[in-house]
């Protein structure tokens, strides 16, 4: 049996193999970013103009924490009343899901087809006569 010798892609190839993994990863970061999600500005979530600390419902421990950290009612009214929506979208949720799905299917035809070549070119094709040979 002779020893394998893997094909060698060239540096080209390697290359833009490398440059497109990079552009799909920062394009799926800033995806969210684009698409400029429905969160409202703290303007709009801060409804009381005259800030306290007991109309932002905090105690008096959390009052002192606050101005620890160097906060007076209306930099804290900011981050308090700034709620992050939790809701999920089925329709994105379902895209997600069938996008997710068409990779791994697409990866396992790949890596089939990948697999085949490399058993041909190893054993030059002679696992497929050993294969109809067995079924027989």
């Amino acid at each position: 049996m002779s020893n394998y010798i893997p094909k060698i892609q060239a540096k080209r190839g390697q290359l833009f193999d490398s440059l497109f993994v990079l552009v799909l990863v920062y394009v799926s970061l800033y995806i969210p970013l684009f698409l400029e999600s429905d969160v409202k500005s703290v303007e709009e979530t801060t409804q009381v103009q005259s800030h306290s600390w007991e109309s932002l419902g905090v105690s008096v421990v959390e009052q002192e924490q606050w101005q620890k950290l160097g906060h007076d009612p209306a930099s804290a009214a900011e981050i308090i009343n700034n709620k992050f929506d939790y809701t999920i979208d089925p329709v994105m949720l379902a895209i997600t899901a069938l996008v997710i799905i068409g990779y791994f299917f697409f990866v396992l035809r790949v890596s089939n087809k990948q697999y085949r070549e490399v058993i041909n070119e190893k054993f030059n094709g002679t696992n497929q006569q050993s294969g109809t040979e067995a079924r027989q």
